[in-house]
C-alpha cells in the first residue's frame, strides 16, 4: 500500500494484495505503525510542554525516579534525539520475557545500572528511550497515553482510525495481523501506534501545515551537548533530497514494514506500508515516489 498527498489536492493511493485474513489491503486498513509512534510521542511532549506540564531540560529521574542513578543526568531532550546514552536495546530486549510491554521495558532498565555512554555525547537509536518518554508524558499529564493522544492529536486532526494499543490482545479489532510467531508489540512510545495509510497522510499534512502549532519545534534537528548537529529531529529523521529537506521515519515488526516521508516546502507526504519484512523494497518505493514528486 502506498499513498501520496500534495497540498491543495486529494490523496492518491496505490494498493495491491490482501491481509493474512484475506481482506483487501487498502488505505483504510488498520496496520501497525511501529516506530512511527516516536514522532507522535514527540508531538505529545511538545504539546504538554507548551501547556507547562514538563520541560525538555528536566532530568528523566524527575518523572521516573525508580530508574538507576544514570537517569539523573539524562534529560528528556536527550531521549527525543536518541543521545541519552541509555543501556543498549539489545540488553533491554535480552531482559524481557513474553510480549513486549512498557512496564516490562522499564523493569528491564531498572536491572541495568550502567549507561552505554555519557548522555549527550553520541547518537545511538534507542527504543527504550522512547518508552521512557511516553511514561514521562503520561505521568506529567496525569492521563494514559492512548487517551492523551486521542484528546490532543487524533480527534483534533480527524485521525479517526488511529490509536495507541497496549493490549491485552496482540492487535486492535479489525487490524491487519502481525506474525503470530513474534511477541506482541504492546509497549508504547517506541511503538504501539496503529493507523491507516489515509490517516497517516492526514498526519503528514497536519505537520506540513503546522496545524498543531509545534511543527517548527518538531522539525528542529537535535544536537549533541558539544553542539554537533544531528540528522534526527523530534522523532523523525532529517534528510536532503533534490535540494529540499525531507522528514522521514520508518517502522517495522515481524510481518510489517512502513515508512512515512514528507516535504513541508512542497506540501508533500508519502506513506508506504507492506505486510512483509522487506525493508529495502519499502525504502526503494518511498524514494522512488519522492523522486517522481520532486523532480
Amino acid at each position: 500500500m502506498a499513498g501520496i498527498s500534495r497540498r491543495g489536492g486529494p490523496p492518491v493511493f496505490l494498493r495491491t494484495g490482501r491481509t493474512a485474513a484475506g481482506r483487501p489491503f487498502g488505505e483504510d486498513t488498520l496496520a501497525y505503525g511501529a516506530s512511527l509512534s516516536k514522532q507522535v510521542v514527540a508531538a505529545l511532549v511538545a504539546l504538554v510542554m507548551r501547556q507547562g506540564g514538563l520541560a525538555v531540560d528536566e532530568p528523566l529521574s524527575r518523572r521516573l525516579p525508580e530508574l538507576p542513578a544514570w537517569a539523573q543526568s539524562v534529560r528528556l531532550r536527550h531521549l527525543l534525539h536518541h543521545v541519552g546514552g541509555l543501556p543498549g536495546d539489545d540488553l533491554v530486549d535480552g531482559a524481557l520475557t513474553g510480549d513486549r510491554t512498557g512496564p516490562g521495558v522499564l523493569a528491564a532498565l531498572r536491572t541495568l545500572p550502567e549507561p552505554a555512554a555519557p548522555p549527550g555525547t553520541e547518537h545511538a537509536y534507542s527504543n527504550a528511550g522512547y518508552v521512557c518518554l511516553a511514561e514521562a508524558v503520561r505521568r506529567a499529564a496525569g492521563a494514559e497515553l492512548p487517551a492523551l493522544a486521542e484528546k490532543l492529536l487524533f480527534t483534533p486532526l480527524g485521525l479517526t482510525a488511529t490509536r495507541f494499543w497496549d493490549g491485552p490482545e496482540p492487535a486492535p479489532p479489525g487490524a491487519a495481523a502481525l506474525s503470530p510467531s513474534a511477541p506482541a508489540p504492546l509497549s508504547l512510545g517506541d511503538g504501539g501506534l496503529w493507523s491507516t495509510a489515509a490517516d497517516l497522510l492526514r498526519w503528514a499534512d497536519a505537520l506540513n501545515d503546522s496545524s498543531l502549532g509545534v511543527s517548527g519545534l518538531l522539525q528542529a534537528p537535535g544536537r549533541l551537548d558539544d553542539g554537533t548537529i544531528l540528522d534526527y529531529a523530534w522523532g523523525m529523521g532529517v534528510r536532503r533530497r533534490h535540494g529540499l529537506t525531507v522528514y522521514r521515519h520508518g517502522g517495522g515488526w515481524p510481518g510489517v514494514r512502513t515508512l512515512l516521508a514528507r516535504v513541508p516546502d512542497r506540501g508533500i507526504g508519502v506513506i508506504v506500508t507492506a505486510l512483509d519484512d522487506d525493508t529495502d523494497r519499502t525504502v526503494a518505493l518511498t524514494d522512488g515516489l519522492l523522486d517522481l514528486l520532486l523532480s
